[in-house]
């Protein structure tokens, strides 16, 4: 196989999984429809690596040759010889199943097929395939630069030899690569998720301030971020869009979304994104919903 790969996707999560190929000696075409979208998403991987040259973990020519690996187009025709697409588009399951029915027709027919979905079912995405034995799940963890996790999801239909190559392409990137089965939510966000949902009713009910429930679970719990940091990290859209997940694939109440989560949402308030989300990311002193 060749050591070129596409990533369909130019967002948050496409421009990390491209940098963190790239910073390891893959050739990479990073496809997003949107021009400035590609504009945007090398931006972000520039900038990443400028950061790393500073704290003195990559040098100036290992930032360089990294940039010069990863090539844009609008066109993903233009990824015909590739040996693996990855697919870190939006987190709805009509634009990928679109998504994978063209690539399926331009791919070479030994060519490995992976979304980064974060919830989505791998056999229903693979369901339109007409090889769904080379589709699995590659759900890398934001931000894909620093988090070493990869949650491999393995499809009813993915053939031993895709998902033993795909964990063995994972190590080399200096990943831990973690194989799960096919279910709504997989294992990460499925447990992830629903915290963060009991934490808006806990917030919308007025047992806590925002502040005290995520210091809570930082001191308390030893997390990192507090839940209702990290929804407006990950991005409430998103949070939602699995949240609907979970409730539709288990059909049951305890997954039923958060409407604080839901209003924010419709409000366009998606956390730091869109400089507002649980806390207001536009002014020093962070205050939010």
């Amino acid at each position: 196989m060749s050591e070129r790969l596409m990533v369909i996707g130019a967002g948050t999560m496409g421009n990390g999984i491209a940098q963190v190929f790239a910073a390891k000696g893959y050739e990479v075409l990073m496809v997003d429809v949107d021009e400035k979208a590609l504009a945007r998403g090398m931006k972000t991987i520039s900038g990443s690596l400028e950061r790393l040259v500073k704290k003195e973990r990559i040098t100036e020519e290992e930032r360089n040759t990294t940039l010069a690996r990863i090539q844009t187009s609008s066109d993903p025709n233009d990824g015909a010889e590739v040996f693996l697409a990855i697919e870190a588009a939006t987190e709805n399951q009509e634009i990928k199943e679109k998504i994978f029915a063209q690539l399926a027709g331009i791919v070479r027919e030994d060519a490995w097929l992976a979304t980064n979905t974060s919830s989505i079912s791998i056999d229903e995405l693979a369901s339109g395939l007409p090889n769904p034995s080379r589709f699995l799940g590659m759900h890398f963890m934001n931000p894909v630069p620093m988090m070493k996790l990869v949650e491999i999801i393995r499809g009813k239909a993915t053939s031993r030899e895709v998902e033993e190559g795909v964990l063995e392409l994972t190590r080399k990137l200096g990943k831990i690569p973690v194989l799960v089965n096919d279910a709504p939510g997989f294992v990460a966000n499925r447990i992830l998720m629903p915290m963060i949902n009991e934490a808006c009713f806990t917030l919308e009910e007025g047992v806590g301030e925002k502040e005290a429930i995520d210091t809570i679970m930082k001191l308390g719990m030893a997390h990192p971020m507090g839940p209702l940091e990290l929804a407006d990290l990950i991005g409430l859209d998103v949070c939602l869009s699995i949240m609907e997940v979970l409730h539709e694939g288990f059909d049951d109440e305890k997954y039923r979304p958060s409407p604080l989560l839901q209003r924010l949402v419709a409000e366009g308030k998606l956390g730091r994104k869109t400089g507002e989300g649980f806390y207001d990311y536009r002014k020093e002193g962070a205050s939010g919903a």
